[in-house]
């Protein structure tokens, strides 16, 4: 009899004690905070997808999508499409794909992977489900989708005169990118190839973006951002996928990655935001390339992103921002890393094609065509671009202005190398 209540006594312990995992959450704890962000995330879908990489695609109804799950939105009315384009761009009539030039200097096609299985209906938007090992990947449960602080390239003192910033290395963010500042900006357009670089571990990400920024280089730094992207940490794989991100305090309690918060609305019904781009280019072959414009309407004031020549995928409204409500100060193209140097070395992670700028077309990554919005809603060459790396024996960048490609640059490189311990 002792011993029978000994044991009950320790059952009743063991019950009482919570089972803890992960981010202190008991694990009961923590499959409900898992369940009810799984549920706030994935919207209930018209038709359902299977990507052959692995994903679903969920076709959710326009008014449905995350967006609208913030009080703020509430009553906003969906605009269909931008009163304006910048001059020179054409958003009213429809193409099936978005063409991009090969080496062979041809037009072929260029899309994502989940089209191959089917598409979203009028009325729709393709929403890449997130599943409960996402979650599990990040930090925390809320943390998921968002970037962490200070991830912002900014150039030093001796080039930049409308901030005060320091270079951000200690927070293992490197970069290679083009800039300009010093005026108004409504909008940013670029070319660039696309690419799957290599990752040496899990939490690093290697990516090629523009960025259209406004404010100083401190807590209430707006961004707004749109490129391609390699991130294990967030998508679970080493697939390349078209990205927006979004930011009206220097990353700290707003924004996110695509349509994982209140932010962005989508009104395109055959891009779906963080899914895999193909195809790729490679190295000494075909090289693919996508169009990236993003672009203030100067009726509404909201800011537009477009993908490739034709796909209007939808809007930042101007009311999440302070600075980005009126225009841009600064803008930016180019590549950007994680070094996490785990093992006291520098990360062998890739930025663009893993090769330095002076090995050229076809094996070096590339933004051509770049260009600005000015206040007339004109589309232009941008006026004293400046470049900057952190470490240019690590990953550079190499400017240079032709007919074809207008204002254009190579950047990238493999990390860890001989000059790059």
């Amino acid at each position: 009899m002792e011993m029978m209540g000994l044991c009950l006594s320790l059952v009743m312990v063991m019950v009482l004690l919570p089972l803890c995992h992960g981010d202190g959450l008991s694990i009961s704890t923590q499959n409900l905070e898992v369940s009810k962000q799984l549920e706030r995330l994935n919207k209930p879908s018209l038709k359902s997808i299977k990507s052959p990489d692995g994903d679903i695609i969920d076709c959710v109804h326009i008014s449905h999508q995350p967006a609208f799950d913030h009080p703020l939105f509430k009553n906003h009315t969906i605009q269909k499409r931008p009163n304006y384009h910048p001059l020179g761009q054409i958003g009213e009539k429809k193409v099936s794909n978005v063409k991009v030039k090969s080496n062979g200097g041809k037009s072929t096609v260029i899309s994502q992977l989940w089209q191959t299985s089917g598409r979203c209906p009028e009325g729709t938007i393709p929403m890449r489900r997130t599943r409960r090992e996402d979650l599990l990947r990040a930090s925390s449960i809320t943390s998921y989708g968002k970037k962490k602080h200070k991830t912002i390239p900014k150039p030093p003192p001796a080039a930049a005169t409308s901030a005060n910033p320091d270079i951000i290395s200690q927070s293992g963010h490197q970069h290679a990118i083009a800039y300009v500042e010093g005026d108004k900006y409504y909008g940013a357009k670029g070319t660039m190839n696309v690419w799957e670089p290599k990752i040496d571990q899990p939490n690093e990400f290697s990516l090629s973006q523009l960025w259209i920024l406004g404010g100083s280089f401190a807590s209430d730094l707006n961004s707004i951002e749109a490129g391609w992207q390699v991130s294990p940490d967030l998508y679970g794989d080493n697939n390349t996928r078209l990205f927006t991100y979004w930011t009206s305090d220097a990353y700290q309690a707003t924004g996110c990655y695509n349509l994982l918060c209140t932010g962005f609305i989508q009104i395109n019904n055959e891009i779906a935001m963080g899914a895999t781009i193909y195809p790729l280019s490679a190295y000494g072959a075909n090289q693919y390339d996508i169009s990236i414009l993003v672009w203030k309407d100067p009726k509404e004031g909201n800011w537009w992103m477009q993908f490739g020549s034709q796909y209007v995928l939808g809007y930042w409204p101007s009311y999440l921002f302070s600075y980005l409500a009126d225009s841009a100060s600064m803008i930016e193209w180019g590549g950007e890393v994680v070094n996490s140097a785990s093992d006291g070395q520098h990360t062998t992670t890739q930025m663009g094609s893993g090769h330095f700028p002076g090995e050229g077309f076809g094996k070096s990554s590339y933004f051509r065509n770049i260009e600005i919005v000015d206040g007339s809603n004109n589309l232009r060459a941008p006026k004293d671009i400046s470049t900057f790396t952190e470490q240019s024996n690590c990953y550079d960048v190499q400017t240079g202005k032709n007919g074809d490609w207008g204002n254009y640059f190579y950047y990238g490189g493999p990390g860890r190398n001989p000059n790059c311990p």
